[in-house]
């Protein structure tokens, strides 16, 4: 069987959820099935994170834009390769391709509400792409993949799907995730503290990143001896304007914001952090819990969409419009060592569910499946 999977920002330096999502399961393909072969198809980029194997070729298109590289660069590509399918990772694939699809569909938050928030023209643009491309792709998709079960009945309830076309595989986490040793060594490139909490978001108004702050306000009044708070992946001025819209400026001090942090450190930093705050709106599925989960760090997530099924009962789950409840928990896991422990230890098996692994394994069965159907 030829396979060409769309892959395209996985070659960017700074990679985000999708894209690690793409890239571990084309890595653990590389490594598990020799049968096939594969086509990766993506854009040319900093990071040349993937090699050829016997089976495995690496396909660099180049187009000027997102939107042109996939409705009409890859369509050309494809008629060269012709596979017998074709696996687009991120939400969107061309409307005119004749090679059968299967279709990685995150999320359907283009069908949601827009919320108000500081999007990006980047955040809007995607939107409004996705909400063009999806409805007219999804008649067209032999099996949709997504990523929880929580999206899986989602997507099924709001796009009425026959029973069998959508199917949930869960995410994993990468295996160099897990407790760092000389951990301050690693974080003292971005930051001059050993203790601190931490969280991780964008400009993406479902990240919470207001009433987190409100919730971290709290903490410092309440707490006797208050750790820093660390910020990853949002700039200073971004954070700056956060603050002054909502009055948060006497927290400035407690802040560490280093912007973008190298993947490759991403362990070091959960090993240290005392706290991690995923205490998002909305998730189709969250791999950094797993990640922090797996680096030892005690986890305060949402009671909301997809972070209850991915966490576990086990975990620590807060509603999200409460600032007051997220203060509360981590003041809580401050002052109770047991508790804390506990949420370490629970954290550590939690993780022993999920791995990049099985869920290229998953994908795998998917692909044939849809082979036999064409062929049968």
């Amino acid at each position: 069987m030829k396979i060409a999977i769309e892959a395209q920002r996985i070659f960017r330096k700074n990679k985000h959820g999708m894209d690690f999502v793409a890239l571990e399961v084309i890595r653990h393909l590389q490594k598990t099935d020799f049968s096939n072969q594969y086509y990766i198809l993506v854009a040319p980029g900093e990071d040349i994170c993937l090699q050829n194997t016997d089976n495995m070729y690496i396909i660099e298109i180049n187009c000027p834009t997102y939107i042109l590289w996939e409705q009409i660069a890859l369509p050309l590509v494809l008629k060269k390769i012709k596979p017998d399918l074709l696996h687009c990772t991120s939400n969107t694939a061309p409307i005119f391709c004749k090679t059968p699809l299967v279709l990685t569909l995150h999320d359907i938050i283009y069908l949601e509400k827009k919320q108000k928030g500081n999007r990006t023209l980047y955040q809007k643009m995607g939107w409004y792409y996705r909400r063009f491309v999806v409805p007219r792709i999804l008649p067209k998709c032999k099996k949709i993949i997504t990523v929880s079960n929580f999206e899986c009945k989602r997507i099924t309830d709001a796009l009425n799907f026959k029973p069998g076309q959508l199917v949930a595989i869960y995410n994993g986490y990468s295996s160099h995730f897990k407790p760092i040793e000389n951990y301050k060594e690693i974080i003292s490139k971005y930051i001059n503290q050993d203790k601190y909490l931490m969280f991780l978001g964008n400009t993406d108004p479902k990240k919470n990143t207001a009433r987190t702050l409100k919730a971290y306000q709290l903490y410092t009044q309440r707490s006797g001896r208050p750790l820093p708070l660390l910020i990853a992946d949002l700039d200073e001025t971004y954070i700056d304007q956060t603050l002054k819209d909502n009055n948060l400026e006497s927290i400035k001090s407690f802040l560490m914001i280093p912007g973008y942090i190298a993947n490759s450190d991403l362990p070091a930093i959960y090993t240290g952090a005392k706290v991690f705050l995923y205490t998002s709106l909305r998730e189709s599925f969250g791999i950094p819990i797993l990640e922090a989960m797996a680096c030892g760090a005690p986890i305060i997530t949402s009671n909301t969409s997809s972070m209850p099924e991915i966490a576990g009962d086990g975990a620590i789950l807060i509603d999200p419009f409460s600032e007051e409840e997220i203060a509360q928990k981590i003041i809580q896991l401050e002052e109770d060592k047991l508790f804390f422990d506990q949420q370490v230890n629970y954290g550590l098996e939690r993780v022993k569910l999920f791995s990049w692994d099985m869920t290229a394994k998953s994908t795998l069965k998917i692909y044939l499946s849809v082979y036999n159907e064409l062929k049968s």
